[in-house]
């Protein structure tokens, strides 16, 4: 399968970018990579970082969306952007995903306008892969979408779904609603509405509400479903604590002779503890209900990071995620369509 990649999106490129696209390549034979952006300077890095550039083909792009950019008019302005013409590229079938890790606010419009939505999906969502403390959760919106109706909700927990079993074969994922109370009574009008929505649902395992201080755990759901201004308040908040928590463990064991000693009993879990809440292990966030695979890598992500949406990209296409979830969606209507 061929992946493009945006070789000039996010903080470390292009030579992360590339680095990661070579380990790609090295570890899944079926996969090709067309890196997108200044070919002498994808070039530049390769020779730099010396890691080879076989089945990478590179298309050349001689603009970049900053992250500073305003995202709509980034992306009308600057149509010979690596981002712009590697998302043509896959609306015209040139590719089988698309994988970026720069400004999310233009890859959402740029996917929006360009890719497009599938049917029955107002605006698409990002969904992210957050480390549970007991099992990882599907954070959904996480940022894309400030504003949403109760509909949107429901098409959220519907997409969300259809990831969890087919990317991260979980059998029948529970979907919950982040809300300040489990009572079906409590939230704004728009969360009661959207759990109704929900709760209704067939095509779903709806747990009913969960509070903000039972998402860490992953525990009670796999799909939590919010607005994106709330899941990106979790996610950041989420991140913000993994590290100052792993921060303040290491200062105990550092803080003197015996507790050193104790570090060195404990290494390896400890470790295991960081690699385990290492957002980079998860690659990247689907951005769900486009036509197409999208996959949006965190802004400061490294080779290990790109490497792994790259593998995120590919378990979608394998698994025909755009398909299952259109079907999932046209159900979904069809029913509404009934009522």
């Amino acid at each position: 399968m061929k992946i493009i990649l945006d070789a000039m999106g996010g903080d470390n490129a292009p030579a992360e970018i590339i680095k990661g696209a070579a380990q790609a390549v090295a570890e899944y034979p079926d996969v090709e990579i067309v890196a997108v952006g200044s070919e002498e300077a994808i070039r530049a890095a390769a020779a730099q970082e010396k890691v080879s550039l076989d089945r990478i083909e590179i298309v050349s792009a001689t603009q970049v969306i900053e992250m500073c950019d305003e995202p709509a008019k980034a992306i009308r302005s600057k149509k010979d952007s690596s981002m712009v013409v590697g998302l043509k590229m896959l609306a015209e079938g040139k590719g089988d995903a698309f994988v970026s890790a720069g400004s999310t606010g233009a890859l959402h419009v740029g996917a929006s306008l360009i890719v497009r939505t599938m049917k029955g999906v107002k605006r698409p969502a990002l969904a992210t892969v957050v480390p549970g403390g007991v099992k990882p959760y599907l954070l959904m919106d996480s940022g894309a979408n400030v504003e949403c109706r109760a509909g949107m909700l429901e098409a959220f927990g519907v997409m969300g779904s259809a990831y969890m079993n087919k990317v991260m074969g979980i059998e029948q994922p529970r979907v919950a609603l982040v809300n300040n109370g489990a009572e079906e009574t409590k939230g704004t009008p728009l969360y009661q509405e959207a759990h109704q929505l929900l709760k209704a649902n067939p095509h779903i395992h709806f747990v009913g509400n969960i509070e903000p201080r039972d998402v860490p755990s992953g525990a009670d759901a796999d799909v939590v479903v919010c607005d994106g201004f709330t899941g990106n308040v979790i996610l950041k908040m989420s991140e913000g604590m993994a590290k100052t928590i792993l921060g303040m463990v290491k200062e105990v064991f550092l803080s003197g002779a015996l507790s050193k000693l104790a570090y060195l009993l404990v290494k390896g879990g400890m470790a295991g503890l960081k690699k385990k809440m290492d957002s980079e292990e998860h690659g990247g966030a689907p951005l769900l209900g486009t036509s197409r695979i999208v996959i949006k890598a965190h802004g400061s992500s490294k080779a290990k990071g790109v490497k792994n949406a790259i593998r995120q990209a590919r378990l979608c296409v394998q698994n025909d995620l755009v398909g299952t979830m259109s079907a999932a969606l046209t159900d979904l209507g069809s029913a509404k369509a009934a009522e």
